[in-house]
């Protein structure tokens, strides 16, 4: 059970298949902000990175121009499987291949914070490759093996 001192942050990146502005990507950038306005109205949400454009698209943390960066928090895990599963969202999960190349190591990760703290993009870098490097802890890890939240 989740102890409301407690929430869950995720990172996930994708590797597009042509730059964000290609005819390619066109399905997905059409899309973006009803999925943010979906996520920002969604039970349980709390926080999502994002620039004065409303997404986080145009941040590149990687040295590979064409990985999308998302992070956001959640007050359940629940609440994030619903939205990701459950709801429209859902529908460009199944697309993603029209738009994503196939990542090799992990490309979510999921991990407790303090209520209340804003994970940084540094932080869920680290979390996520420590997912890569080492496999599932209650450092890092995803849906399928949820750790529980500190007590």
């Amino acid at each position: 059970m989740t102890s409301p001192a407690w929430q869950l942050a995720q990172v996930n990146i994708a590797r597009m298949l042509a730059p964000l502005d290609s005819p390619t990507m066109a399905g997905f950038v059409t899309r973006l902000d009803e999925i943010n306005a979906l996520a920002d109205h969604s039970p349980g949400f709390v926080w999502r990175f994002q620039s004065e454009s409303g997404n986080a698209t145009y941040l590149r943390p990687y040295d590979d121009d064409r990985i999308l960066f998302n992070l956001s928090v959640w007050q359940t895990p629940e609440a994030l499987k619903h939205y990701v599963y459950r709801s429209v969202h859902v529908e460009m999960i199944r697309q993603r291949e029209q738009w994503f190349a196939h990542f090799g190591d992990a490309s979510s990760a999921l991990w407790w914070i303090p209520a209340g703290h804003i994970p940084t993009v540094d932080e869920a870098k680290q979390r996520l490759a420590q997912l890569q490097q080492h496999g599932e802890s209650a450092e890092a890890f995803g849906f399928r093996n949820l750790f529980p939240s500190p007590v």
